[in-house]
This record gives C-alpha cells, structure tokens and sequence, in this order.
C-alpha cells in the first residue's frame, strides 16, 4: 500500500515518465499562484536565465562579417550547448527526485512555474476588462504585452481578435507542450521543451539577424510543438463542444481541420482554427508588424467584429481547455496501473 502510494509521485518506467499526483499539483500551483511575481522580482525566473544563455552566445557567434553557412553552424552550436545545460538541470530535479521527498517537491515547482495557464489567462483578461472600461488606447497598450504586431494599428475588434489568437496559440506552447513534454520525459523533458521554446522566441525569426543563425532554432522548435499543437486543437474542440453545445464543437473541429493550414505556423493554426470556429469568428488575416503589413488569410468564416465579450468567451474556452489537458495524463497513468 506504501509502494503503491509513492508510486502515484514518481515517474513511471517507460514512455510515459511522469508522476501523476506530480503533474496535478504541479498545474493546481501554477492555477493557485501564477506567474509568483513576489519571488521573480527577487531571482530570475528560470527561463530569463535561459534567454541569458543565449543571448550570451548568439552576441559572440552571430557576427555579420561571417558566411551564411557558417552563422548556420553557428546557430546550431548555440542549440545544443543551451539543450545541454537545460537538460543536466532537468536531470539533477529528476535525479533529486527520486532519492528524496523533497525533490518531488522540487518537480511540483517546476511544472507549476515552467507552465502558464493562470498568467496566459491573467493577461489575455486584462485587455477585455482594459478595452471595455477604459477606451481603444488602453486596450491597445493591454495587448502590446502579449502580441508582435503594432498595436497603433488596431480597431476595437483588432484589439480584441489579436487576444483572442494570444490565446490560442499560446494555450498550445504555454500550457499543453510544458505537460506533454513534462508527462514523457519529466523533468528533464519540461526543461528542454521550454529551452527549445525560448531559442525560437529569441533567434528563430526569418529576419536578416536571424535567418540563418536561428534557422536550426526555428525547425526544431516546429518539431517539438508538433504534436502537442493538433493535441491542443483537439482540446479546444473538445471544451467548445462541452461548453458551447454541439453545433459549436462541430464548427470548431471542421474549422480546423479546413483552416489549420492557413496559418504560417505549421502549428499555431491548430488551436487558432479550432477557437475561430467555436465562437463563429474570422480571426488572423491582414496583419501589421512594424511599417510591414502581413498579408496572411483568414481563419475561420464567422465575424470580423469581435468584441471583449468574445475574449470573455474564449477565457471560458480556455480555462476548460486547461483541465481537460490536466485530464489526459490522469487517464493513462490509471490505464498503465489497472
């Protein structure tokens, strides 16, 4: 009886490398304190430590006067020094925990401050209650914190669809590919997904800075999400059709399954396709990035008129979405123990 309830904390053997009871107070920390403000403005939070890294590296191998193919060599020595570092991390935790109490603990830490599910949630929220209650430039100030686009450019329904798509794509590499990567690997799995998102984020962008040095970045940053992204989409369906009714799922999931592939992300469009649908909007298309205007297609047939009431509702989308994700695991570590 002892065994078996230590056996609830530690990591599975095989391809399933997780401690159930791990991965539900992990996510019920992170629901409870967020992003814990009060302790990161005291110490870095884990992944500023890693964009350190590799801003250290990229200002000392990235250099202009150097060939193409060599800024590609370059980027991808960046790479694997970064997933070294973050990986013996990760494996030290998972180390820990498996010779004391207190490394459990130490894994229940990381996961609820390596995921993102409350201060996704707490941002995305913020611009709804800043755009209804104090007017267009609040708003357009809300969502600058969590979009790439130039905020000057948006209308009250740009605002609020640009939240909308935070949410989105963000619920897949912020919340559902940390527990994927956390549920198959441990710790050490979490820690490298994350440096992987982090390397994208810095240097996987298609600009002349960037194109080659980020390029191996970039590509492996595709192939982590890839099947943490469709899991994703199929979530948000599935909290659609939970919380909506069945016309609304069944939007959802053929939106997806029609519009997925529009996005420029071969991922991102998965959950941002599944959310359109759900809440019968058109998001993405013509975007502007700086004095750029992207000219992407639309997502989903629905309205372009989006409102904070719309973000209101893709909070409720999301906020099921979240515990169906925290669902999965449960139901294969059951299934592996009966």
């Amino acid at each position: 009886m002892e065994q078996a309830f230590f056996d609830f904390f530690v990591p599975i053997p095989g391809i399933y490398g997780f401690g159930v009871a791990v991965i539900i107070l992990g996510l019920a920390l992170d629901a409870a304190v967020g992003d814990m403000p009060w302790l990161f403005s005291r110490i870095a939070h884990p992944v500023v430590w890693i964009g350190r890294l590799i801003s250290f590296f990229e200002k000392r191998l990235n250099r202009v006067d150097r060939s193409d193919g060599d800024r590609l060599l370059r980027g991808a020595l960046t790479v694997l020094i970064v997933l070294l570092v973050a990986g013996t991390v990760g494996g030290l935790v998972q180390f820990w925990a498996m010779k004391a109490p207190s490394g459990i603990a130490a894994e229940i830490f990381l996961l609820g401050v390596l995921i993102a599910q409350k201060g996704l949630y707490q941002h995305v929220q913020i611009v709804a209650d800043r755009l209804e209650h104090d007017g267009l430039a609040a708003g357009r100030s809300a969502v600058s914190m969590i979009v790439g686009r130039d905020p000057a450019s948006l209308d009250h329904a740009g605002v609020s669809r640009a939240a909308i798509e935070s949410c989105s794509e963000n619920f897949s590499d912020g919340v559902v590919a940390p527990l994927f990567w956390f549920a198959l690997g441990g710790p050490i799995g979490l820690c490298l997904y994350k440096a992987i998102n982090t390397l994208d984020s810095m240097i996987g962008h298609r600009n002349r800075r960037y194109l080659y040095f980020g390029r191996f970045a970039a590509r492996l940053d595709d192939v982590a999400n890839f099947i943490p992204a469709r899991l994703a989409g199929g979530l948000v369906c599935l909290a659609v059709l939970i919380s909506l009714g069945f016309a609304a799922g069944r939007r959802a999931w053929a939106t997806m399954w029609r519009d997925a592939r529009k996005h420029k992300s071969p991922n991102a469009g998965w959950q941002e396709a599944a959310m359109a649908g759900g809440l019968d909007l058109s998001l993405a298309g013509p975007r502007q990035y700086g004095s750029e205007i992207v000219q992407d297609p639309y997502i989903g047939d629905g309205r372009r008129d989006a409102t904070p009431d719309d973000i209101r509702a893709a909070l409720r989308v999301f906020v099921l979405a979240c515990i169906l994700n925290g669902l999965w695991p449960v139901v294969i570590w059951m299934a592996l123990n009966h």
